[in-house]
């Protein structure tokens, strides 16, 4: 657990493949650690990684734990800084919407805080305009960086820890929508899928908030396992589309004309709209749910994929066609308005010959296509030694050179992220 100060991270408990081995075969992200640290403060962790990087002790942090690539997972007995604790709300600017808070608040806690201030969480599609910036950051020596008053704070997002632990964000929060609709919809083809986004886009304009796909194997993955029951038939595909605005009146008309064009032009067979409350969750569940239905269907391999649209869904037949009769089910899903699909791949039990089928087939595809190996989920312990299919080597080499600068010892998250 302690090492050598005078010597560089000891990385020699067992290989990286047996790491990697363990988290295919046993289905999560297993690794080790004899020491979990759950600080409150920022100078809490200021103290810790002072200490640590004093001495040489490698360090993962961890926060809501709800990557699929490993990123969060201890490999060689690193300290886990857990963030669990930092979960304080500091303050809420009912003017502004800038709403202050320690990094390791989840989600829930502040979208229902933010209702009483007549305020929401920027989640969906329409709202990523107001994200703001970081607020404050800890470096691999305990130093305190304000990002806020200093812009760096894309320096820090989607390094995944291995630059310095972000402990306080500070979030500018759209007003909570007066009105909202959802229309869940039946298409026959993709290509009806990206008429009707197009469509959507145009007629619905500003109040258009999330555009999602699902196809039909995905789907069936909440009606067969869950027992959750779609309000229409069965077709190849589905989008959820959904509006928020200020005028229910206004932007039901919006929704409704746009329904009736779109039916009329033939690319909607069949859906249903709603501005409900339980019948909107009831909606969204579909959506939402797809993951836990997948854990009912063997061993699955996912992968966060961001395409172009027009090339959104095409990683599916491809893999089809590829895999044949060897999976139980190919299935995509995911945000349509911004790229990001979610392929998932289940079959009876994990074996290296269907993953040799996969990957890297799945990355060197994605790349002819000028997308992204990772949409949302990061790079993690999983995916270094394929990141070259989305960055070119010297982008990869200036990624070193600051990872070098920022964490000169090594001890911040080590084998995530970057390529050996």
């Amino acid at each position: 657990m302690f090492y050598e100060s005078n010597k560089k991270v000891n990385h020699a408990r067992f290989k990286p493949q047996t790491f990697a081995l363990l988290n295919r075969s046993r289905k999560a992200g297993i690794g080790y650690s004899q020491c979990v640290l759950r600080p409150k403060t920022t100078e809490e962790v200021s103290r810790i990684l002072s200490f640590c990087n004093e001495h040489r002790i490698a360090v993962c942090p961890q926060g809501g734990n709800t990557g699929l690539v490993g990123g969060s997972v201890p490999v060689f007995d690193e300290v886990v800084l857990s963030t669990s604790l930092m979960d304080q709300i500091i303050s809420t600017n009912d003017t502004s919407g800038v709403l202050v808070c320690q990094a390791g608040c989840i989600l829930e806690k502040l979208d229902t805080h933010l209702a009483d201030h007549g305020l929401m969480m920027p989640l969906d599609l329409g709202a990523k305009r107001f994200l703001s910036s970081w607020r404050q950051c800890v470096k691999a020596n305990g130093e305190v960086l304000d990002c806020l008053r200093y812009h760096l704070k894309h320096l820090f997002i989607g390094s995944e820890g291995t630059l310095g632990i972000v402990t306080k964000v500070a979030i500018q929060c759209p007003a909570k929508p007066k009105a909202q609709n959802v229309a869940f919809l039946g298409l026959e083809s993709f290509q009806d899928v990206l008429k009707t986004m197009k469509k959507a886009k145009y007629d619905l304009g500003e109040i258009l908030s999330s555009c999602e796909l699902i196809d039909e194997l995905s789907l069936d993955l909440v009606t067969s396992h869950l027992k959750l029951n779609s309000p229409i038939s069965v077709y190849p595909f589905y989008m959820l589309i959904e509006t928020q605005g200020s005028n229910n009146d206004h932007d039901e008309m919006k929704m409704n004309a746009f329904l009736e064009s779109a039916m009329s032009d033939g690319l909607i067979l069949d859906g249903t709209t709603t501005n409900e409350v339980s019948k909107m969750q009831s909606l969204w569940e579909l959506r939402e749910r797809i993951t836990e239905g997948l854990t009912h269907d063997g061993y699955v391999f996912k992968y966060d994929i961001s395409l172009p649209t027009k090339n959104f869904y095409s990683l599916v037949p491809a893999m089809k066609e590829r895999l044949g009769d060897s999976a139980k089910r190919i299935c995509g899903y995911g945000h349509l308005g911004d790229g990001n699909i979610h392929l998932n791949i289940s079959v009876r039990e994990f074996t290296q010959d269907i993953l040799d089928k996969i990957e890297p087939f799945v990355y060197e595809f994605t790349s002819k296509l000028k997308g992204s190996i990772s949409a949302e989920h990061g790079i993690g312990f999983r995916k270094p030694k394929y990141i070259h299919y989305s960055k070119s080597k010297e982008s990869i080499a200036l990624m070193k050179q600051l990872k070098a600068m920022m964490d000169p010892n090594g001890i911040l998250n080590p084998y995530k992220v970057l390529p050996a």
